[in-house]
């Protein structure tokens, strides 16, 4: 038996560092990044991917850290050896989309629009989703306009 645990911590600790690779290439995003975006301290990622862990890690945070990261968490449960058909929690429904947003994506894959455009619009939506927040005093000082 400890040889099977032994083996799920390996197995975990190559999932979740495959995960923070994938995030680093992909969206290029630090381990502070990823802990902020996925609501598991760094400590933990850090002793799952060293596999020092005395006992599973908890489901809720498998969860997260696989929603924050785009993942399927079955996929870990999996790893884990964990029942994949039960899931700890019912998946969200989408929130209806702003209507200048659908827009934005019915350009983007548009075959009519040109490659340029589509990277405006991705830098565009890239630089707003990840931009700091303003203070909240700038944003008393703006007038109105209208």
């Amino acid at each position: 038996m400890p040889d099977r645990a032994h083996g799920r911590k390996i197995a975990f600790a190559a999932f979740v560092r495959k995960a923070l690779d994938d995030a680093r290439a992909t969206r290029a995003w630090t381990g502070t990044e990823v802990s902020r975006r996925t609501g598991v301290s760094r400590q933990t990622i850090n002793r799952w991917v060293r596999g020092e862990w005395a006992s599973d890690p908890e489901a809720e945070r498998v969860v997260a850290f696989c929603d924050g990261l785009g993942l399927d968490p079955t996929v870990a449960f999996g790893v884990l050896g964990w029942d994949r058909t039960t899931s700890p929690r019912p998946a969200p429904s989408a929130p209806p989309m702003d209507p200048d947003v659908e827009a934005l994506l019915r350009r983007l894959v548009d075959p009519n629009v040109s490659d340029a455009e589509k990277f405006h619009i991705r830098e565009t939506i890239r630089y707003l989703a990840y931009r700091p927040p303003l203070p909240r005093d700038a944003r008393k000082g703006r007038r109105q306009v209208g």
